[in-house]
């Protein structure tokens, strides 16, 4: 891997990366999973990646687009949640999300998919977590919400000792709030209360783990994450005990963690 941050840092044994732009930070995260995917591949023939969606996650999508060292014809993809209800052609829709943007250019061997539109919600959840559960997965491409959220584990539904890997969930209003804000829904009301998502310990499972966060709207979360106690209160503190997990920023999403608390500074470019 070749990319130089303005800084890195520890929290935990979670490694973190600071950098100038989205745009560097976008290039940095794409060429970590180019490589993650590329050793899966090399050393067993496949490769499983669990993406995550929304504003958050585009440049770092668009950036991986232009990795075609990667075999995609080898690698098998998920996602994270769905709302309940809501049609795969809907424009919040996180599975159209990652159809245009993962399966379309990307062509992998295979995209398994939430269904939020299942009869039987509970027997959803269960396929899914079987599909999860057939063989290991390499890497997971996380993102953070502005409560601290990841997937839809909202504070209010986080549990680090989940007995599932898939479930439904309630919304919190900061969680409903911020689809709102980045443009998904016209009115608080347009916004589903519920939603399919992987638990906790399904995000935790990969091998390797990513989060790339970007923007100062994610900067209080960004902070919590970094500093605050190992809490549900913020669910991405949980990421701070993982092995293999890193961590990328850019300047304004890291403004309030730099060289502060938790955070320790092992280079200072």
């Amino acid at each position: 891997m070749t990319f130089e941050p303005l800084h890195d840092f520890l929290a935990g044994t979670m490694k973190i990366y600071v950098f100038n732009s989205i745009g560097e930070m976008a290039r940095a995260a794409a060429i970590n999973t180019s490589a993650v995917l590329t050793d899966a591949i090399r050393k067993k023939g496949r490769a499983r990646v669990i993406f995550a969606t929304g504003n958050s996650q585009l440049q770092f999508v668009t950036e991986l687009c232009e990795h075609t060292d990667v075999r995609w014809s080898n690698v098998t993809a998920f996602h994270m949640d769905e709302y309940v209800g809501m049609g795969d052609n809907h424009s919040a829709s996180f599975r159209r999300w990652i159809r245009e943007r993962v399966e379309v250019p990307l062509q992998p061997a295979a995209v398994h998919y939430i269904n939020g539109e299942a009869e039987d919600f509970d027997a959803e959840c269960r396929r899914y977590e079987s599909l999860l559960k057939e063989a290991p997965i390499d890497l997971i491409c996380l993102g953070i919400g502005e409560n601290g959220h990841i997937a839809f584990n909202d504070p209010s539904v986080a549990n680090f000792e989940d007995p599932v890997w898939v479930k439904m969930v309630e919304l919190d209003m900061d969680c409903r709030l911020q689809q709102v804000g980045e443009g998904h829904f016209t009115t608080l009301d347009d916004v589903p209360t519920h939603a399919l998502t992987l638990t906790i310990p399904a995000l935790l499972a990969p091998q390797t783990l990513q989060a790339v966060v970007p923007e100062s709207r994610k900067a209080e979360a960004v902070r919590k994450t970094v500093t605050d106690p190992i809490t549900v209160a913020c669910p991405a503190t949980i990421l701070r005990q993982q092995q293999n997990t890193t961590l990328f920023l850019d300047t304004d999403s890291a403004s309030s963690i730099t060289e502060v608390g938790g955070a320790v500074p092992t280079s200072n470019r």
